[in-house]
């Protein structure tokens, strides 16, 4: 894996974001101290917006109060500072980034378009005759190692592909009714779809013709749903 250095623009962007989630810990942190029961509340508005809120193995004791740790500000800075390789635009082409099967096999996201068809591909987490699926499983975001929450499947973080498909594992046990890959260590399809946490998109003609939110806030699968059944 070869370094590329940073451009002065996007140093100076890291900068920024930095600047702006510390001072965003720190003020939550100061929030939580002194305003717990309201922070609570807002902490679990926000988790209803996404399947953390409403997934019964966890309360909010599982979680809400890893917010505004150091390990949730390194996390948070991870996902916004990759989110600056975002290389997947609405109308223009797909980015075709590298992906692993469960046999150590190389393969690239458009290869499993068919024909015209339209392609779903779901990243970090999965939809049959209008459409193609792909779950592209990317690295961990709450990993054992990082921002962590309680009561959750213990995966460390990924030190190379095979731990990476040694976590998958719990993926494939759901038995997912389309294919499954592996992004690559380089997290190049993390990367240039500005995929992490987890995120939906769909492809058509090897372009982009939707971007969902990032999730879990603003991870929407029904709008993906409704796209397909105009398509019927």
């Amino acid at each position: 894996m070869t370094f590329q250095p940073l451009s002065p623009q996007v140093i100076i962007q890291k900068t920024l974001i930095l600047l702006y989630e510390l001072l965003c810990v720190v003020v939550g942190k100061m929030l939580m101290i002194l305003f717990p029961e309201m922070m609570k509340r807002y902490i679990l508005k926000q988790g209803q917006k996404g399947s953390i809120g409403t997934n019964p193995n966890f309360s909010y004791e599982n979680w809400g109060p890893t917010f505004f740790s150091l390990k949730y500000l390194l996390f948070v800075l991870k996902v916004k500072w990759k989110r600056l390789e975002d290389e997947a635009f609405l109308g223009h082409n797909a980015p075709n980034t590298p992906v692993a099967d469960f046999r150590d096999e190389m393969h690239h996201i458009l290869d499993f378009m068919q024909d015209n068809r339209p392609l779903v591909l779901n990243f970090g987490s999965y939809f049959n005759s209008i459409a193609d699926f792909l779950i592209i499983y990317i690295e961990e975001a709450h990993a054992t190692d990082g921002w962590a929450f309680k009561n959750n499947v213990v995966i460390n973080n990924h030190r190379n592909l095979q731990d990476r498909k040694k976590a998958a594992q719990f993926l494939l046990k759901e038995n997912p009714l389309c294919p499954v890959v592996l992004d690559t260590m380089e997290n190049l399809s993390s990367s240039k779809y500005a995929a992490l946490p987890e995120r939906l998109y769909l492809v058509q003609g090897g372009k982009v013709v939707y971007k969902g939110g990032v999730g879990p806030w603003n991870y929407h699968p029904k709008d993906i749903r409704a796209i397909l059944e105009k398509l019927k």
